[in-house]
């Protein structure tokens, strides 16, 4: 009976390398190299030796089965560690001079970012926030994307970035449709 691993089909990891049985075949032995003609010599019984099977594909490279499947072991864990993530959430809001770079932000959004724009800085500046507002407007216009108010009083905007899908059917953010099913 075999043991679990047999069961699944996989190799079992502490056998090692499992040599299958080979056939024992008999050499016929060249009767002019015995010393005498009373001596029967005994037939010579050579055994082959199995090498582990090779996986055809040549992107393989780890064990495999006793079949020559490419075995995959799932607690071995290969992550890269220096993946830099390509797209990213960014959060822009007036500087010093309450000016928003929007040259800067549209790059941005050309590479896939997303942008959230506060204005809540400029609380007693209406006329500023109006302005702000505009531009960004004007630089989305010319970017392809849309702009999109997070809040009612619009001084949390959303800028997606290129690529970036945004669901304007359900009209839900945040904890809206948690506390509404509660």
């Amino acid at each position: 009976m075999g043991n679990l691993w047999q069961f699944f089909g996989l190799p079992d990891p502490d056998a090692g390398v499992v040599a299958r049985p080979a056939e024992a075949r008999e050499v016929p032995q060249n009767p002019r190299l015995t010393s005498s003609p009373e001596e029967i010599p005994a037939p010579v019984v050579e055994e082959a030796i199995l090498e582990p099977t090779q996986v055809q594909s040549h992107a393989w490279n780890g064990p495999v089965t006793p079949d020559g499947e490419p075995f995959h072991d799932l607690s071995n864990h290969n992550m890269r560690v220096n993946a830099r993530p390509n797209r990213a959430l960014r959060y822009v809001k007036p500087d010093e001079k309450h000016r928003i770079r929007t040259r800067d932000i549209a790059q941005r959004i050309a590479q896939g970012d997303t942008i959230i724009v506060d204005l809540r800085t400029l609380v007693h500046m209406e006329s500023h926030q109006q302005a702000c507002r505009r531009e960004l407007r004007v630089m989305c216009e010319q970017t392809g994307v849309g702009v999109f108010a997070l809040d009612s009083e619009d001084k949390l905007l959303l800028i997606p970035g290129a690529d970036v899908v945004v669901d304007i059917e359900k009209h839900e953010l945040g904890l809206t449709r948690i506390l509404n099913a509660a």
